[in-house]
């Protein structure tokens, strides 16, 4: 420690503590409890509440039409700017997936084409309440997400929670910051977060996609909102309860068992070399990632770096992220909503149900799977049942289940973390088939 200097010290602890402070510290605001970053996109939010549809809409057929220009020019156009060369020269699939996420967000916005594209329930939902939402999340989080990734604060938690995140998730100790940042503050936060370390090099393709599908939960404050919506936000304490029992029984087994457990261990640059977690002789777990963190935060030294690192991030996110929601987002609402789709595939649970002793068995399985196109659709088509059990039992399951297409799945696509959309649906009905149980074994204990 002798070999550096006060400011050394001074540049790890004030930017950590100011990351911590807006992503992972819950502050109390007149609708309950919520993290900083959360407070200052409600704050924009409402600011630009009349223009962040035009917005999101003028984002999403930028990003479609450079793109179309990267596949007809070549992508030596963006030689010189290689942030954008990356950026827009994505494959084939994914560029036409842009165009038409673009298609989408024009045809809502203007009103033009069939009710089940422009309609309330579907692309409305999208782009004038969602796409709000992410536009603001990301602005913030994006910004000063090099507070949490850059000063040191990562090397010091992965040096401390080593022996807990290797041995029982397959971890490596840094991981535990994401898992913090999704569980407290937000699941988009967690992805945008994994996401980025994978691009440095600090997890496997593996790990990113362990971390990504695992612990990229929905924060406290939306449970809330699910709980409100069946009719039970006065069983707050013991909801939750049941999602962090059941969520943590899932990320035990999930990278333990295919597809995630059959993800390369290699790095973004096909490394196979792993990360060294080893303590030197003369260091204990404190010392030594205090030791690692402050030569993190040495390499910081410029404001415009910090700057310039927080807008790529907020660009990366808006323009590869929010057309990947719109297209397949409204995709999965348009099945949802005006197809039988979802309640056939739940007919398979209505024997499980009943051998669970579940009430209203039928009317439950109908929302077991609709979850993979929204998170909310569950609590919205469960919220007329009798039973407060089975409402219960509903709520629990949709937020444990993380992948939807909505969200949490078109962000993971969207993002650099090496997962499929049939990755994700199976790691859907895995989670599905862990949780459900666990769930309903601790509902019938709580009634």
């Amino acid at each position: 420690m002798k070999n550096y200097r006060l400011i050394d010290h001074i540049k790890f602890i004030i930017p950590s503590l100011i990351g911590i402070f807006l992503f992972i510290i819950p502050v109390k605001t007149s609708t309950g409890f919520t993290i900083p970053i959360a407070v200052l996109s409600n704050w924009v939010q409402e600011l630009l509440a009349d223009q962040l549809s035009a917005i999101m809409m003028a984002i999403i057929v930028i990003t479609a039409i450079m793109t179309v220009i990267i596949k007809i020019t070549g992508r030596d156009a963006f030689q010189k700017t290689p942030f954008f060369q990356q950026l827009f020269d994505v494959n084939i699939f994914w560029s036409i997936t842009r165009v038409v996420g673009a298609i989408f967000a024009v045809m809502v916005y203007f009103q033009i084409g069939p009710e089940a594209i422009t309609g309330g329930d579907t692309g409305q939902t999208l782009l004038n309440s969602l796409l709000h939402v992410l536009f603001a999340v990301f602005l913030f989080a994006g910004l000063f997400l090099p507070l949490l990734m850059n000063f040191g604060l990562l090397e010091l938690f992965g040096t401390l929670m080593r022996d807990v995140m290797r041995p029982l998730f397959k971890l490596p100790g840094r991981s535990s910051i994401d898992a913090l940042a999704s569980w407290i503050g937000d699941g988009t936060i967690g992805v945008l977060l994994t996401s980025k370390q994978y691009e440095e090099g600090f997890y496997t393709k593996r790990e990113a996609a362990v971390v990504g599908t695992t612990f990229s939960v929905v924060s406290i404050t939306f449970s809330l909102v699910v709980l409100a919506q069946v009719k039970l936000a006065h069983l707050f304490l013991p909801f939750y309860i049941t999602v962090l029992i059941s969520g943590i029984i899932a990320a035990l087994i999930m990278p333990r068992i295919p597809p995630l457990s059959r993800k390369a261990d290699t790095y973004v640059n096909e490394s196979v070399d792993e990360m060294d977690e080893s303590i030197p002789n003369g260091y204990n777990p404190v010392t030594y990632g205090y030791t690692k963190a402050l030569e993190r935060a040495k390499k910081e030294t410029s404001f415009y770096k910090f700057f310039k690192e927080g807008g790529q991030n907020i660009l990366d996110m808006w323009m590869g992220v929010a057309p990947i929601v719109m297209a397949f987002g409204l995709i999965a609402l348009i099945i949802a909503t005006y197809t039988p789709v979802f309640q056939w595939l739940g007919v398979p649970f209505i024997p499980v149900l009943e051998l669970m002793q579940v009430p209203y068995a039928a009317e439950a399985s109908e929302t077991i799977l609709i979850g993979f196109a929204d998170m909310f659709l569950p609590a919205i088509i469960g919220s007329g049942i009798e039973a407060d059990i089975t409402r219960f039992i509903i709520a629990a399951l949709s937020v444990t289940q993380l992948i939807y297409m909505s969200e949490v799945g078109g962000l993971i696509l969207g993002s650099k973390i090496p997962v499929s959309f049939l990755d994700l649906v199976v790691i859907f009905l895995l989670r599905t088939i862990i949780t459900l149980p666990v769930i309903t074994l601790i509902a019938h204990f709580i009634f």
